[in-house]
């Protein structure tokens, strides 16, 4: 029980991270953009290390103990590329107008030509819808990773509540733009980060009882394929939008390098 508390509380803080973004859209001058650049940067280095040095290995060995070395190795990259395709179908029926990619900057906050309108309200609220739907796999990898391999559930966790930061951002700007209401702006933001632990609790409640070697097997492979996706196509073109491309590189080498370094002082 323990462990469930301590995976569940760590989805919880990865996902409520996007109300820091919207604090720092309320509370900040400017945007950071270079450190913002380095961060997600380092989160996509994080989560892509994690994926392919331990998740998929990790998936794999589960999966052939238990079907052989051949179906085995197919199930485990079919469910790699499952994982992938599952996050792509999420984006695909989010409308491009409402996709959380979308860059916000604090300091858009002050421009005086942007009209308090019904269609700037329906933006932040379709952004937020959108966060909240990819932070549900998100939230259900995050948990499954915390109960099966504990020594790398917090590097995970911290990687994705930093990318939520600017997610966070992404609501609570067009909200507060509508509305002039910062509370409603943050509730908005915050709300949308609920997502991730109702995708562990969602989880728990579907997946435990059926709980083996083999089905741990395929939500890690799955797990490392949607969290591959999620680097490649949200958190470094993120990090170029936001700063220089050599900036997003460097933290993304950085994140690997430490993960790698964090791994080695547990064996």
């Amino acid at each position: 029980m323990n462990d469930v508390l301590i995976a569940f509380g760590l989805t919880l803080f990865a996902g409520l991270s996007t109300g820091i973004g919207s604090a720092i859209a309320f509370f900040a001058k400017k945007t950071n953009t270079k450190f913002l650049s380095v961060s997600l940067g380092f989160s996509a280095g994080v989560m892509i290390y994690v994926s392919m040095i331990e998740l998929f290995p990790q998936a794999k060995k589960s999966l052939t103990s238990e079907l052989g070395i051949k179906m085995g190795s197919w199930v485990t990259v079919i469910a790699f590329f499952g994982g992938m395709l599952l996050i792509a179908l999420i984006d695909k029926f989010i409308p491009s107008g409402e996709n959380p990619h979308d860059i916000y900057k604090v300091e858009d906050m002050d421009k005086e030509n942007l009209e308090k309108n019904n269609k700037l309200l329906r933006l932040g609220i379709f952004t937020a819808l959108a966060v909240g739907i990819h932070n549900f796999p998100e939230g259900l990898a995050t948990f499954i990773s915390s109960l099966q391999q504990p020594t790398i559930a917090i590097s995970i966790a911290v990687a994705i509540a930093i990318h939520n930061i600017p997610e966070g951002i992404a609501v609570s700007v067009p909200v507060y733009y509508a509305t002039g209401d910062r509370k409603k702006a943050f509730l908005f933001s915050f709300l949308s980060g609920l997502s991730e632990p109702i995708g562990a609790l969602v989880g728990y409640l579907i997946l435990m009882p059926f709980i083996n070697d083999m089905v741990f097997g395929i939500l890690f492979a799955a797990v490392a394929g949607i969290m591959v996706f999620i680097s490649l196509d949200e958190l470094l073109p993120s990090a170029r939008e936001y700063g220089e491309h050599h900036l997003s590189i460097y933290g993304l080498v950085a994140g690997m390098v430490l993960m790698a370094v964090s791994l080695l002082l547990f064996i």
